[in-house]
């Protein structure tokens, strides 16, 4: 039965730390745990789980795509990542971006001249909702292309859920935080994935670094696409430019000798055609 169809939502549990808190009556069973230590955490857990968030966590549950939200995975300037559980007992990453101070300047500077998106930039919420549809769509774009990255499972509001990166609940670290054992074939797995994205997606990343690359039990997975650029945006080589040389810096830190050029040639190179079957050698 489709999820949508069920009007079944189990409680859904927003966990930050420990005291119960019920958040809106109007919510129903939605409640928010919340371990409030100071005046710092009290004006995150408003920013993230501000009301109009716990109405779209409340859908998404009735909607069958998740049953507990439980506890954060990272937190950055924009948007905090939560681990969650659905139905199946399957855990997915529920990042929610926050409404009140995300970085709209930042926002703008990425989503203008995209011409997959027109919106209205001067009204925050709207501009929140097509940057998330924004990192949908580009994760949906770089798994086309055979680039691994988070399988992407809905975008609603200013939530994105999508495949958790990780092992019985434990997520995996950054490649900043664990480097790769192996560096030089990681380097090349990523120098290709960058191939596939550009070629393949038409896409460039635009922040790619160890902070958004994930050491899953040694092999890369590239994370935070929502800024990525499609190819004819103005401003798409000077970020590719960015991103080769923040990889040549963070593997040379690691001892691999790898120049700027070579990565260059190897991400604009014209990819392969496929390979003949035997029907078609014939004709």
């Amino acid at each position: 039965m489709d999820p949508e169809e069920t009007g079944q939502a189990p409680e859904l549990r927003a966990l930050k730390s420990g005291a119960v808190d019920r958040v809106d009556s109007d919510l129903g069973r939605m409640e928010a745990v919340k371990r409030l230590k100071g005046v710092e955490d009290r004006r995150v857990g408003s920013e993230v789980f501000d009301e109009l968030t716990l109405k779209t966590l409340y859908k998404l549950a009735n909607s069958g795509y998740l049953a507990v939200l439980n506890g954060a995975v990272s937190t950055g300037k924009e948007a905090n990542v939560f681990k969650g559980i659905t139905d199946n007992d399957e855990f997915v990453a529920v990042k929610i971006y926050r409404v009140a101070t995300s970085d709209f300047k930042k926002m703008q500077y990425y989503i203008q001249g995209d011409p997959r998106f027109r919106v209205r930039t001067t009204n925050r919420r709207q501009l929140v909702q097509a940057w998330v549809n924004k990192e949908f769509r580009n994760l949906k774009r770089a798994l086309e292309a055979g680039v691994r990255v988070p399988e992407p499972v809905v975008a609603r509001d200013n939530i994105l859920i999508m495949e958790f990166i990780g092992d019985d609940g434990e997520p995996a670290p950054t490649m900043r935080e664990v480097p790769p054992d192996d560096p030089a074939r990681v380097l090349e797995l990523i120098v290709e994935y960058m191939h596939r994205l550009y070629t393949g997606a038409r896409l460039v990343h635009g922040d790619l670094s160890f902070f958004n690359i994930l050491n899953h039990s040694g092999e890369p997975v590239i994370i935070d696409v929502s800024q990525a650029m499609v190819l004819d945006h103005p401003l798409a080589m000077e970020l590719l430019e960015r991103d080769i040389k923040n990889v040549v810096r963070d593997f040379k830190r690691l001892g691999v000798s790898v120049s700027e050029d070579d990565i260059r040639k190897k991400i604009k190179k014209e990819p392969e055609p496929p390979a003949k079957t035997n029907n078609q050698e014939k004709n």
